[in-house]
C-alpha cells in the first residue's frame, strides 16, 4: 500500500462513524445505512484523492446523495408494508443519553416523525438540525441554492414541530418507568401496567404481517394494556396445552437503543421484540409505545441481551 493509499483509507475511517450517523437518521435503517457507508467507500476508492481538498465534505456529499436516492426508492416499498413501518432499533450506549439534543435526534419518537417528511425535507432537516450544517453546505450537497434550502428547512422544521411529541429527557426516570413496564408485562400485572399508562396512550407495532401483531395503531390505556399482557404472556408463557413448537420459557431485559432504555422481549432463546416507550414530561406516564417485532430489524440488538 502506498502512502497515498494509506492516507485515503485513514481519511475514510476518520469519517466512517459520521457517515453512518447521517445515513441512519436519513433512512431509519441500520442495514441501509451500512450499505450507504459501504457504497461511499467504493466510490471514494475510485476517486483521484489528490484533487479532493476536503475529504469530509466530499464523503458527506457522496453518502448523503446515496442515502437520499435510497430513501426515495424505499418510500414506495414502505407504503406497501403490512402494518406500520417503524425505524430499525439502533443499539446505543448510555453516553448518548447524556446530551438531550443528541438523544432527541436519534430517538424513536423523532425518527417516527421524520418518516412523515418528504425525502428532501428529511435530508435537509437532518443535516441542519442534527449536525448543524450551514445552508450553503447543504445546498452544495444537494445541488440547490441557499435560499431554496432555507425554504425547505423552514417547511421541514414547521412540520416536525407540529408532530413532535413532548420528549422526556431524564434518563433515570425513563429507565425506572421502562423497568416497571417490562416487569408488569412479563408478570401479567394489568393493574401495575395501567398505573404507568396515560389514558390516551397509543401503541404501534411493526411486524410486517407477522401473525398476532396488530396492523393498525391501538389507542387507550385499557385496550393497550390488555393487548400487551395477552400478547407478551402468550409468547413467553404458552398454556399447558400449547402445541409443540409454540414459544415459551421467555423473559426480558433492558437494553439501550436510540439514545435511551428499551425493553427486550425474549422467548425460547430468541429475541422476539424491542419495545420503546415515550413519556409525558409532566406526569411521567407512558404516552407512546413502539413495538418492533419484524425479525429483519432485530439483528443489531441480538448481542445486547
Amino acid at each position: 500500500m502506498t502512502d497515498a493509499d494509506a492516507r485515503s483509507v485513514a481519511d475514510f475511517e476518520k469519517n466512517r462513524k459520521l457517515l453512518f450517523k447521517v445515513a441512519y437518521r436519513v433512512l431509519g435503517s441500520v442495514a441501509d445505512a451500512e450499505d450507504v457507508v459501504q457504497e461511499s467507500w467504493l466510490r471514494w476508492s475510485r476517486v483521484d484523492h489528490s484533487r479532493v481538498s476536503d475529504p469530509q465534505s466530499f464523503l458527506i456529499q457522496v453518502s448523503t446523495r446515496l442515502a437520499l436516492d435510497r430513501l426515495r426508492r424505499a418510500k414506495a416499498s414502505r407504503e406497501a408494508y403490512v402494518g406500520p413501518w417503524l425505524p430499525e432499533p439502533l443499539p446505543t450506549g448510555p453516553e448518548i443519553g447524556e446530551g438531550a439534543e443528541t438523544a432527541d435526534s436519534v430517538s424513536m419518537a423523532m425518527l417516527v416523525v421524520l418518516e412523515t417528511l418528504s425525502p428532501l425535507e428529511r435530508v435537509v432537516f437532518v443535516l441542519r438540525e442534527a449536525f448543524e450544517f450551514s445552508f450553503a453546505d447543504i445546498g452544495a450537497v444537494l445541488n440547490r441554492s441557499e435560499p431554496a434550502v432555507r425554504q425547505i428547512a423552514r417547511r421541514a422544521r414547521a412540520h416536525v414541530r407540529e408532530r413532535q411529541p413532548r420528549f422526556r429527557y431524564d434518563r433515570k426516570v425513563r429507565m425506572q418507568v421502562t423497568e416497571r413496564f417490562l416487569a408488569a408485562c412479563l408478570g401479567g400485572d394489568i393493574d401495575g401496567l395501567l398505573d404507568l399508562l396515560a389514558p390516551e396512550v397509543t401503541l404501534w407495532s411493526d411486524g410486517n404481517g407477522l401473525r398476532g401483531v396488530p396492523r393498525t395503531s391501538v389507542r387507550g390505556a385499557q385496550k393497550v394494556s390488555r393487548l400487551l399482557i395477552h400478547g407478551i404472556q402468550k409468547v413467553v408463557r404458552p398454556s399447558a396445552g400449547a402445541s409443540p413448537g409454540e414459544r415459551g420459557v421467555g423473559g426480558g431485559s433492558i437494553v439501550d437503543v436510540n439514545g435511551g432504555p428499551a425493553a427486550l422481549i425474549v422467548a425460547a432463546g430468541e429475541t422476539i421484540a424491542v419495545v420503546v416507550v415515550d413519556l409525558d414530561p409532566v406526569t411521567d406516564r407512558i404516552t407512546q409505545i413502539w413495538i418492533i417485532a419484524n425479525q429483519d430489524k432485530l439483528g443489531g440488538v441480538e448481542g445486547e441481551r
